[in-house]
Protein backbone atom coordinates (compact mmCIF):
# COMPACT_ATOMS: atom_id res chain seq x y z
CA UNK A 1 0.00 0.00 0.00
CA UNK A 2 2.82 2.21 0.57
CA UNK A 3 4.55 1.49 -2.41
CA UNK A 4 1.45 2.51 -4.75
CA UNK A 5 0.86 5.63 -2.22
CA UNK A 6 4.05 6.96 -3.02
CA UNK A 7 3.66 5.56 -7.16
CA UNK A 8 0.80 8.10 -7.05
CA UNK A 9 2.75 10.69 -5.28
CA UNK A 10 5.12 10.70 -7.97
CA UNK A 11 2.85 10.90 -10.79
CA UNK A 12 1.78 13.76 -9.61
CA UNK A 13 4.57 15.25 -9.19
CA UNK A 14 5.85 14.82 -12.02
CA UNK A 15 2.13 16.03 -13.77
CA UNK A 16 2.81 19.35 -12.25
CA UNK A 17 6.71 19.35 -12.92
CA UNK A 18 5.83 19.28 -16.61
CA UNK A 19 3.00 21.53 -16.17
CA UNK A 20 4.88 24.15 -14.59
CA UNK A 21 8.37 23.88 -16.11
CA UNK A 22 8.13 22.49 -19.42
CA UNK A 23 6.77 24.09 -22.62
CA UNK A 24 8.18 23.36 -26.34
CA UNK A 25 11.25 25.46 -25.93
CA UNK A 26 11.72 24.54 -22.51
CA UNK A 27 12.16 20.43 -22.42
CA UNK A 28 13.41 18.42 -19.60
CA UNK A 29 15.89 15.01 -19.70
CA UNK A 30 15.33 11.97 -17.80
CA UNK A 31 17.96 12.67 -15.30
CA UNK A 32 16.84 16.20 -14.59
CA UNK A 33 13.27 14.77 -14.46
CA UNK A 34 14.89 12.56 -11.66
CA UNK A 35 16.65 15.52 -9.76
CA UNK A 36 13.75 17.31 -9.82
CA UNK A 37 11.90 14.69 -7.68
CA UNK A 38 14.43 13.97 -5.66
CA UNK A 39 14.20 17.53 -4.68
CA UNK A 40 10.93 17.28 -3.55
CA UNK A 41 12.23 14.13 -1.43
CA UNK A 42 10.64 11.61 -3.91
CA UNK A 43 13.53 9.07 -4.54
CA UNK A 44 13.37 7.03 -7.57
CA UNK A 45 14.97 5.23 -10.37
CA UNK A 46 15.76 6.90 -13.69
CA UNK A 47 14.36 3.87 -16.01
CA UNK A 48 11.17 3.81 -13.94
CA UNK A 49 10.86 7.54 -15.15
CA UNK A 50 10.07 6.15 -18.95
CA UNK A 51 7.32 4.07 -17.48
CA UNK A 52 5.53 6.53 -15.29
CA UNK A 53 6.01 9.11 -18.88
CA UNK A 54 3.92 6.43 -20.66
CA UNK A 55 1.47 5.93 -17.82
CA UNK A 56 0.89 9.41 -17.95
CA UNK A 57 -0.07 9.47 -21.64
CA UNK A 58 -2.26 6.73 -21.19
CA UNK A 59 -3.69 9.20 -18.70
CA UNK A 60 -4.02 11.57 -21.73
CA UNK A 61 -1.23 13.94 -21.37
CA UNK A 62 0.37 14.39 -24.24
CA UNK A 63 4.19 14.67 -23.34
CA UNK A 64 6.34 14.94 -26.62
CA UNK A 65 10.26 14.07 -26.83
CA UNK A 66 12.50 15.69 -28.84
CA UNK A 67 15.90 13.91 -29.37
CA UNK A 68 19.50 15.05 -29.98
CA UNK A 69 21.38 17.43 -28.41
CA UNK A 70 19.00 20.09 -26.13
CA UNK A 71 16.31 17.45 -26.48
CA UNK A 72 14.01 16.07 -23.30
CA UNK A 73 10.48 15.84 -22.77
CA UNK A 74 8.22 18.30 -22.77
CA UNK A 75 3.80 18.76 -21.92
CA UNK A 76 3.12 19.91 -25.38
CA UNK A 77 -1.21 20.39 -25.18
CA UNK A 78 -2.57 22.28 -22.54
CA UNK A 79 -6.41 23.77 -21.70
CA UNK A 80 -5.29 26.78 -22.93
CA UNK A 81 -2.86 27.93 -25.56
CA UNK A 82 -0.54 30.68 -24.76
CA UNK A 83 -2.65 33.03 -26.78
CA UNK A 84 -5.54 32.02 -26.13
CA UNK A 85 -4.53 32.98 -21.83
CA UNK A 86 -2.71 36.15 -23.45
CA UNK A 87 -6.63 37.04 -24.96
CA UNK A 88 -7.94 36.20 -21.31
CA UNK A 89 -5.75 38.29 -19.40
CA UNK A 90 -6.17 40.91 -21.48
CA UNK A 91 -10.17 40.81 -21.20
CA UNK A 92 -9.16 40.60 -17.32
CA UNK A 93 -6.84 43.83 -17.44
CA UNK A 94 -10.08 45.42 -19.64
CA UNK A 95 -12.74 45.02 -17.46
CA UNK A 96 -13.17 48.20 -15.24
CA UNK A 97 -15.56 46.09 -13.27
CA UNK A 98 -12.78 44.42 -11.72
CA UNK A 99 -11.17 45.99 -8.53
CA UNK A 100 -7.79 46.69 -8.86
CA UNK A 101 -6.52 43.79 -6.54
CA UNK A 102 -9.03 40.70 -7.75
CA UNK A 103 -7.48 41.53 -11.48
CA UNK A 104 -3.72 40.58 -10.24
CA UNK A 105 -5.47 37.68 -8.63
CA UNK A 106 -7.41 36.26 -11.90
CA UNK A 107 -3.88 36.56 -13.30
CA UNK A 108 -2.16 35.09 -11.36
CA UNK A 109 -4.50 31.82 -11.72
CA UNK A 110 -4.24 32.51 -15.35
CA UNK A 111 -0.66 31.90 -15.35
CA UNK A 112 -1.33 28.64 -13.15
CA UNK A 113 -2.34 27.36 -16.31
CA UNK A 114 0.76 27.69 -18.00
CA UNK A 115 4.62 26.51 -18.04
CA UNK A 116 6.28 29.83 -15.42
CA UNK A 117 8.31 30.37 -18.86
CA UNK A 118 5.04 31.25 -20.82
CA UNK A 119 3.56 32.97 -17.57
CA UNK A 120 6.25 35.91 -17.94
CA UNK A 121 4.50 36.49 -21.07
CA UNK A 122 1.15 36.99 -19.61
CA UNK A 123 2.48 40.08 -17.21
CA UNK A 124 0.74 42.46 -19.48
CA UNK A 125 -0.85 46.03 -18.97
CA UNK A 126 -3.72 47.00 -20.86
CA UNK A 127 -4.25 50.75 -20.67
CA UNK A 128 -7.83 51.40 -20.75
CA UNK A 129 -8.30 55.45 -21.50
CA UNK A 130 -10.38 57.20 -18.65
CA UNK A 131 -11.84 54.80 -17.35
CA UNK A 132 -11.17 54.27 -13.55
CA UNK A 133 -11.42 50.61 -11.72
CA UNK A 134 -14.37 49.65 -9.46
CA UNK A 135 -13.81 49.69 -5.80
CA UNK A 136 -16.76 46.88 -5.14
CA UNK A 137 -14.71 43.86 -3.57
CA UNK A 138 -17.90 42.42 -3.72
CA UNK A 139 -18.68 42.23 -7.40
CA UNK A 140 -17.57 38.66 -8.14
CA UNK A 141 -19.99 37.34 -5.41
CA UNK A 142 -22.56 39.34 -6.77
CA UNK A 143 -22.14 38.19 -10.32
CA UNK A 144 -22.42 34.60 -8.82
CA UNK A 145 -25.30 35.34 -6.69
CA UNK A 146 -26.91 36.66 -9.83
CA UNK A 147 -26.07 34.15 -11.82
CA UNK A 148 -27.54 31.55 -9.30
CA UNK A 149 -30.92 33.66 -8.97
CA UNK A 150 -30.91 33.65 -12.83
CA UNK A 151 -30.78 29.95 -12.78
CA UNK A 152 -32.88 29.52 -10.11
CA UNK A 153 -36.02 31.48 -11.20
CA UNK A 154 -35.90 33.37 -8.06
CA UNK A 155 -35.65 37.21 -6.95
CA UNK A 156 -33.00 39.01 -5.67
CA UNK A 157 -32.61 41.90 -3.34
CA UNK A 158 -29.43 44.56 -3.75
CA UNK A 159 -28.60 48.18 -2.64
CA UNK A 160 -27.42 50.02 -5.11
CA UNK A 161 -25.21 53.45 -5.02
CA UNK A 162 -28.50 55.05 -5.02
CA UNK A 163 -28.97 54.59 -1.87
CA UNK A 164 -31.66 52.96 -2.50
CA UNK A 165 -33.02 49.41 -1.77
CA UNK A 166 -34.44 47.15 -4.49
CA UNK A 167 -36.06 44.32 -5.36
CA UNK A 168 -36.01 42.82 -9.01
CA UNK A 169 -36.87 39.59 -11.11
CA UNK A 170 -33.21 38.97 -12.83
CA UNK A 171 -33.56 38.07 -16.28
CA UNK A 172 -29.48 38.10 -18.17
CA UNK A 173 -26.50 39.72 -17.30
CA UNK A 174 -24.83 41.76 -20.58
CA UNK A 175 -21.46 43.34 -21.19
CA UNK A 176 -21.27 46.54 -22.71
CA UNK A 177 -19.06 49.96 -22.57
CA UNK A 178 -16.93 48.07 -20.56
CA UNK A 179 -19.59 47.77 -17.58
CA UNK A 180 -21.63 44.52 -16.40
CA UNK A 181 -25.31 45.01 -16.12
CA UNK A 182 -27.94 43.17 -14.90
CA UNK A 183 -31.20 43.20 -16.95
CA UNK A 184 -34.41 42.92 -14.41
CA UNK A 185 -37.60 43.05 -14.21
CA UNK A 186 -39.45 45.26 -11.31
CA UNK A 187 -43.31 46.04 -10.55
CA UNK A 188 -43.20 48.35 -7.77
CA UNK A 189 -42.51 51.46 -9.61
CA UNK A 190 -44.89 53.71 -11.19
CA UNK A 191 -44.87 51.76 -13.59
CA UNK A 192 -43.64 48.50 -14.13
CA UNK A 193 -40.88 46.80 -16.85
CA UNK A 194 -37.51 46.46 -17.65
CA UNK A 195 -34.50 47.92 -15.98
CA UNK A 196 -31.10 47.48 -15.58
CA UNK A 197 -28.65 48.38 -12.99
CA UNK A 198 -24.68 48.42 -12.80
CA UNK A 199 -23.66 45.46 -11.02
CA UNK A 200 -20.41 47.18 -9.92
CA UNK A 201 -22.76 49.32 -8.37
CA UNK A 202 -24.39 46.82 -6.61
CA UNK A 203 -23.64 45.31 -2.87
CA UNK A 204 -25.19 43.21 -0.52
CA UNK A 205 -27.11 40.65 -3.02
CA UNK A 206 -29.43 38.05 -1.39
CA UNK A 207 -31.26 35.49 -3.36
CA UNK A 208 -34.80 35.08 -2.39
CA UNK A 209 -35.36 31.79 -2.22
CA UNK A 210 -39.05 31.75 -1.44
CA UNK A 211 -39.83 34.71 -4.25
CA UNK A 212 -40.19 33.44 -7.69
CA UNK A 213 -39.28 35.28 -10.80
CA UNK A 214 -42.34 38.45 -12.09
CA UNK A 215 -42.97 39.64 -15.65
CA UNK A 216 -42.85 36.20 -17.28
CA UNK A 217 -45.03 37.23 -20.16
CA UNK A 218 -42.94 40.01 -20.74
CA UNK A 219 -39.66 37.60 -20.78
CA UNK A 220 -41.15 35.40 -23.35
CA UNK A 221 -40.50 38.26 -25.73
CA UNK A 222 -37.78 40.08 -24.08
CA UNK A 223 -34.81 40.29 -27.20
CA UNK A 224 -31.35 41.03 -25.08
CA UNK A 225 -29.70 42.07 -28.69
CA UNK A 226 -32.32 44.57 -29.52
CA UNK A 227 -32.77 46.10 -25.97
CA UNK A 228 -28.53 46.67 -26.05
CA UNK A 229 -28.67 48.20 -29.61
CA UNK A 230 -31.41 50.46 -29.38
CA UNK A 231 -29.80 51.94 -25.41
CA UNK A 232 -26.96 54.32 -26.11
CA UNK A 233 -24.21 53.85 -22.92
CA UNK A 234 -27.36 52.17 -21.17
CA UNK A 235 -29.01 55.03 -20.59
CA UNK A 236 -33.05 55.15 -20.66
CA UNK A 237 -35.23 57.52 -22.78
CA UNK A 238 -38.45 57.52 -24.82
CA UNK A 239 -38.49 54.95 -27.25
CA UNK A 240 -38.47 56.20 -31.29
CA UNK A 241 -38.58 54.48 -34.28
CA UNK A 242 -35.54 56.80 -35.60
CA UNK A 243 -34.81 57.72 -39.69
CA UNK A 244 -31.06 58.60 -39.79
CA UNK A 245 -29.40 59.31 -43.57
CA UNK A 246 -25.70 58.60 -43.19
CA UNK A 247 -22.34 59.86 -45.41
CA UNK A 248 -21.44 56.85 -47.57
CA UNK A 249 -18.42 56.08 -45.39
CA UNK A 250 -20.07 55.12 -42.20
CA UNK A 251 -21.69 52.14 -43.73
CA UNK A 252 -19.45 49.54 -41.61
CA UNK A 253 -20.09 51.63 -38.70
CA UNK A 254 -23.46 51.83 -38.94
CA UNK A 255 -23.96 47.89 -39.51
CA UNK A 256 -21.21 47.48 -36.13
CA UNK A 257 -23.86 49.41 -34.09
CA UNK A 258 -26.85 48.65 -35.11
CA UNK A 259 -26.22 44.88 -36.24
CA UNK A 260 -25.20 43.23 -39.38
CA UNK A 261 -29.11 42.69 -40.48
CA UNK A 262 -30.24 46.46 -40.19
CA UNK A 263 -31.22 47.17 -43.58
CA UNK A 264 -29.41 50.40 -45.23
CA UNK A 265 -31.51 51.60 -48.22
CA UNK A 266 -29.34 53.64 -51.01
CA UNK A 267 -29.82 57.26 -51.99
CA UNK A 268 -28.86 58.43 -55.41
CA UNK A 269 -25.95 60.42 -54.42
CA UNK A 270 -24.24 57.95 -52.71
CA UNK A 271 -25.50 58.19 -49.63
CA UNK A 272 -27.98 55.71 -47.75
CA UNK A 273 -30.55 55.89 -44.84
CA UNK A 274 -32.08 53.46 -42.64
CA UNK A 275 -34.83 53.35 -39.81
CA UNK A 276 -34.04 51.68 -35.81
CA UNK A 277 -36.04 51.94 -32.51
CA UNK A 278 -33.98 54.26 -30.48
CA UNK A 279 -33.92 55.28 -26.55
CA UNK A 280 -33.31 58.90 -27.44
CA UNK A 281 -31.04 60.22 -24.18
CA UNK A 282 -28.30 62.55 -24.01
CA UNK A 283 -25.76 60.24 -25.20
CA UNK A 284 -27.64 58.89 -28.52
CA UNK A 285 -28.06 63.06 -29.27
CA UNK A 286 -24.10 63.56 -28.04
CA UNK A 287 -23.55 60.37 -30.42
CA UNK A 288 -25.07 62.16 -33.64
CA UNK A 289 -23.38 65.75 -32.81
CA UNK A 290 -20.04 64.26 -33.38
CA UNK A 291 -20.56 62.74 -36.60
CA UNK A 292 -20.24 66.61 -37.18
CA UNK A 293 -23.29 65.91 -40.08
CA UNK A 294 -22.12 63.38 -41.19
CA UNK A 295 -25.04 61.28 -39.71
CA UNK A 296 -28.57 63.39 -39.90
CA UNK A 297 -32.13 62.48 -38.16
CA UNK A 298 -34.50 62.91 -41.03
CA UNK A 299 -37.77 61.43 -38.60
CA UNK A 300 -39.83 61.83 -36.57
CA UNK A 301 -39.81 65.55 -36.09
CA UNK A 302 -39.87 65.29 -31.97
CA UNK A 303 -36.61 63.94 -32.17
CA UNK A 304 -35.47 66.56 -34.53
CA UNK A 305 -36.56 69.22 -32.31
CA UNK A 306 -34.43 68.12 -30.06
CA UNK A 307 -31.40 67.52 -31.68
CA UNK A 308 -32.07 71.45 -32.92
CA UNK A 309 -31.81 72.68 -29.34
CA UNK A 310 -28.49 70.53 -28.45
CA UNK A 311 -27.23 71.81 -31.69
CA UNK A 312 -28.37 75.70 -30.61
CA UNK A 313 -26.96 74.60 -26.89
CA UNK A 314 -23.53 73.66 -28.08
CA UNK A 315 -23.75 76.95 -30.18
CA UNK A 316 -24.10 79.22 -27.35
CA UNK A 317 -21.14 77.38 -25.49
CA UNK A 318 -18.75 77.19 -27.49
CA UNK A 319 -19.19 80.03 -30.09
CA UNK A 320 -20.06 78.34 -33.03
Amino acid sequence: MARQEKQKRKLLALVRIFESETDEAHRLTVPQLAEKLEAQGIPCERKSIYTDIDALREMGYEILLQRGRGGGYWLAHRTFELAELKLLVDAVQSCRFIPQEKTGALIGKLEQLASHYQAAQLQRQVYVAGRPRSQNPQILYSIDALHEAINAGRQVSFHYANGKDHTVSPWQLAWDGGSYYLIAYQEYDSKAGVRHYRVDRMSRVQVLQDKPCAGSALHENFNLPAYLKKHFNMYGGPEYRVTLRCAPELREAMLDRFGRETILIDEPDGSFHFTTPVCVSGPFLGWVCGFEGKVVVTAPAEVRARLALLSRRMADVYGC
